[in-house]
């Protein structure tokens, strides 16, 4: 099996967790590994801009003495979009449905990124 075809079972993972819509693998700069997006829009435009919003969040905090974030979460009034870090070399980057508990999505993100981290 190819890394991109481990890396969609990681993702199809992640869409069994219900009240996430869409999610995505990345590199740290922002270039799409792999996808799987039930919402309408652009999966490379998705990873790129999570991407931005994670790099901007490192330098903010670097620029405090801060250690680098952990992940990024923005909240609106039509999903949460949350983007984590998997290793060195990749990111994990899903949206959720409003009303989705964190817990049990951060949970199974972290589980998706130590995944990922290994495959890459």
């Amino acid at each position: 099996m190819s890394t991109s075809e481990m890396l969609g079972k990681v993702l199809a993972g992640l869409g069994k967790v219900g009240e996430i819509e869409a999610s995505a693998i990345s590199t740290r700069d922002g270039l799409l590994m792999n996808a799987d997006m039930h919402a309408a829009g652009d999966p490379e435009t998705f990873v790129a801009m999570s991407a931005t919003m994670l790099g901007a969040a490192e330098t903010a905090t670097s620029e405090l003495g801060k250690s680098v974030p952990n992940r990024v979460i923005v909240e609106t009034d039509d999903g949460k979009l949350i983007c984590m870090g998997a290793g060195p070399k990749a990111l994990v980057v899903v949206m959720t449905a409003p009303d989705a508990g964190l817990g049990l999505v951060l949970v199974e993100m972290t589980k998706a990124a130590e995944k990922i981290e290994r495959l890459i």
